[in-house]
């Protein structure tokens, strides 16, 4: 019996510009659950991430062939979700309604007094990252939470890596104030 070694995302994305669905669906696989998070995060309507997210992987794969290198895939992937949530956002009213559904559930195994405070935590974080631009939000998303460098996160937001860190700084100050009764 002979085990495979999974193919690596360059291998992937050649096959699927070649058409091989199975292969796009692999991409699929491995990058859905990390643009939902972004998405979910960003929009705070999960309803409204799982759209963002089956849009912008319809439109990868159409455009595939359009991707200058099959290794920028993943920035690729993580700029349209980051470019579709922003649209989403101007596109509401001027205050969206944060779903607290969307927030991840405390662990069961912890003490009722425990639990709720974790809730709240949650629902008070929630609330904060809503009260940050747009701008803000997506590249404190990013930094914080998948873990993208400065200049990754200034290539799909479109500006430069200082710009990143100006937002991301002031995104930190707002959240820490914010959060200051959690502490």
């Amino acid at each position: 019996m002979t085990t495979t070694t999974p193919l690596d995302d360059v291998t992937l994305v050649g096959r699927a510009r070649d058409g091989d669905v199975r292969a796009y669906e692999q991409l699929v696989l491995r990058y859905q659950g990390p643009m939902f998070r972004l998405a979910v995060k960003m929009l705070a309507h999960r309803g409204d991430a799982e759209d963002v997210v089956q849009e912008v992987f319809l439109n990868a794969w159409r455009k595939l062939g359009q991707l200058g290198e099959d290794a920028a895939f993943v920035g690729w992937l993580y700029r349209a979700t980051t470019n579709r949530c922003l649209n989403v956002i101007r596109a509401r009213r001027p205050r969206a309604d944060v779903d607290l559904d969307t927030a991840e559930s405390p662990r069961a195994d912890l003490q009722p007094e425990r639990a709720a405070q974790v809730s709240g935590q949650l629902a008070a974080l929630t609330a904060a990252l809503d009260l940050l631009t747009p701008e803000q939000r997506a590249c404190w998303l990013l930094r914080e939470v998948h873990g993208r460098s400065y200049d990754e996160i200034g290539e799909i937001v479109g500006v430069n890596a200082t710009a990143v860190r100006g937002r991301i700084a002031r995104a930190r100050a707002q959240l820490a104030e914010v959060m200051k009764p959690w502490r």
